[in-house]
């Protein structure tokens, strides 16, 4: 299923601040997305995060705390999706929840709008034994996975402006916490270039055993598989055939893959793309804007 919210929100970040690529576009808009507010994208990540974030940080929190009623369930749950696997059950266990109030929470933070339930594919026939499915959770608004990813764990020495551990944090962690809206934003490039065909089902796949990035069928039953790279380096052969191996243990044989790289591709994976492989790097996510010059700047959830 296509997210067009986040597709508004990339949109309406993108028309507000023009950054120079999409590789910025997409650096940026996995921080501030959402947020609303004018970013100037030729300052360094650092720098904004100092000055849109932390010097308006009192303003931020307590609109946060409105947010979830200042309530500690609501926000350890929420910081146990942002930095977990998304698996509502494993969310639970790490935030000290049970299914009680951790179902509870959850249900709230739907309701907020802050979260989105992105079901399990796997059927109950491939259940292996003991095999207990648990969907994933998806945040509504970047900024707010943001901040339950890298503000909340430090927010005390936040509010004694001690920073070094958050910046720190972010420069490890950076591309690892990117990767997950880049394939948020890979799953909608992949559906918009499948505009033509009628979708009948898309997301990410996991099962007891594997995940896939993106999974998409047509209801021409045409499967299209996908894996996502934010990495400094060049995706090469070796991430293909993992993808490979994937679908012949899952019993598929998709009718293309598709990587996604930040970086791009070796001359190796370059020189076998066809009808069967597609390749896409960060300046192809500029389709997303075609047809969206006009594109209205949306309310944000501080609005």
């Amino acid at each position: 299923m296509t997210n067009s919210k986040l597709l508004e929100q990339f949109r309406s970040f993108y028309f507000r601040n023009f950054p120079d690529d999409m590789e910025t576009q997409i650096n940026y808009f996995s921080i501030f997305g959402g947020l609303g507010w004018d970013v100037d994208t030729s300052k360094p990540l650092t720098q904004l995060i100092e000055e849109l974030i932390l010097q308006n940080f009192d303003t931020l929190n307590e609109k946060i705390e409105q947010l979830t009623l200042n309530e500690p369930n609501n926000k350890r749950l929420l910081s146990a999706l942002a930095v977990g696997d998304r698996k509502i059950f494993s969310a639970f266990k790490r935030a000290g929840l049970n299914n009680g109030n951790g179902g509870g929470a959850l249900n709230y933070l739907q309701e907020k709008g802050i979260v989105q339930i992105e079901y399990s594919r796997e059927s109950e026939a491939n259940k292996i034994s003991k095999h207990r499915i648990s969907h994933k959770v998806l945040f509504t608004y970047p900024f707010i996975r943001f901040w339950f990813y890298f503000i909340y764990p430090h927010i005390r020495e936040i509010k004694e402006k001690n920073y070094n551990k958050l910046f720190k944090s972010i420069q490890n962690k950076q591309n690892s916490y990117t990767s997950l809206v880049f394939e948020e934003l890979s799953e909608v490039l992949l559906n918009y270039n499948l505009r033509d065909a009628q979708i009948i089902s898309s997301g990410s796949y996991w099962d007891a055993n594997m995940e896939i990035d993106i999974l998409t069928v047509t209801d021409k039953m045409e499967i299209y598989v996908a894996e996502c790279k934010w990495t400094n380096h060049r995706v090469n052969k070796s991430e293909l055939h993992k993808l490979e191996e994937k679908c012949l243990k899952l019993g598929i044989k998709p009718f293309q893959i598709i990587l996604f790289s930040k970086r791009g591709f070796s001359n190796e994976l370059k020189s076998m793309q066809s009808k069967d492989l597609a390749l896409y790097s960060s300046d192809n996510f500029e389709a997303l804007l075609k047809n969206a010059l006009n594109s209205t700047l949306i309310k944000s959830f501080i609005n």
